[in-house]
This record gives structure tokens, sequence and C-alpha cells, in this order.
């Protein structure tokens, strides 16, 4: 089996919140125990989002309200599905995040792809998987939005970390 046969069964996944790079939980990105994800660069939504900070911990929410909001901004990976697998169970899918494909508006690839004819253009689109939320406090679409989530931005509003609640 070559990469080319290990590439298809990638996934591509965009991060917005914790999981992006110098955020709380990218850690878990990285480990290699959760399997494989490669970072490609970086993308925005091309549909408007409420991006929200909710729950008494603090944690991005980006709700399945398209053509409101912002074009949020987050991060490009590839996944195998080992890790994709470990993503569902760390967001809670179905009921806390449900994976849904988005169009992603590509902003930048990182460094020299193996394959650079298989990457679309910078500027293009390509679907990805989002963890958005339907399930939400109603009250949640009346929280400020957000275009880029930082755990530490002016909002002041500090992630909770998992293993401080």
């Amino acid at each position: 089996m070559g990469w080319k046969a290990s590439l298809t069964r990638m996934a591509c996944v965009f991060v917005y919140g914790t999981l992006k790079k110098g955020q709380p939980n990218h850690s878990f990105m990285t480990s290699c125990t959760n399997g494989i994800a490669e970072f490609q660069g970086r993308g925005r939504t091309i549909d408007l989002y409420p991006l929200v900070i909710g729950s008494k911990h603090n944690i991005p929410y980006l709700l399945n309200v398209p053509g409101k909001g912002h074009h949020v901004t987050g991060e490009i990976y590839s996944v195998d599905d080992q890790m994709l697998q470990f993503l569902d169970e760390f967001e809670g899918c179905p009921d806390m995040y449900q994976r849904t494909p988005v169009r992603i508006e590509i902003l930048e690839w990182e460094g020299k792809s193996s394959a650079p004819e298989e990457r679309p253009a910078v500027n293009s689109i390509m679907e990805c998987f989002v963890y958005s939320t339907t399930t939400y406090p109603p009250e949640w679409i009346n929280l400020p939005y957000y275009d880029n989530y930082d755990s530490l931005g002016k909002h002041g509003l500090r992630y909770n970390p998992r293993e401080n609640r």
C-alpha cells in the first residue's frame, strides 16, 4: 500500500477553537496515540457563522446558523480514521457538536506538499468537516460573535480545561 492509498483514507477537518495551534487543547492534535493529524494550512468559512464562547467553561462553539455572524478563521488538518473517531468522542458528537461538511476558503498552505498538484489553489474552496452545533441554548445566539478564537483574547473568557472541571 503506497502513500496514495493511505492518503485517500484521510479526512479533512477544519478546527476553529481550542484545538488550534497555541490553544489549550492543541496537544490532542499532535498526540500520536489519538491517530494522525497533519496540519495543512489556514482557512476560513465561506459562509458566515456565529462563533460564540458559551457555557460556564468558556468553550468556543460554532453555531450551525449559516448566514449569521462572521467568516470564521481556523486551521485545516488531514486526519486518519483513528483521529476522526477520537475527535468525534472529544467533541461529544453527535450530542454536543455535530460533524458536518462545510465549505472552507484556503488562505495559505503550510510548507511543501508531497503532491502539490493535488492541493486546491490558495483562495479556492474545499470541503472540510467542522464540529458545529445545533444543540445549544437558544440565548447563545445573542452572545458576541468572533471571527477568530483565542482562549487568551480580549474577551477575557479564558477556557476552562476539562481536567479542571
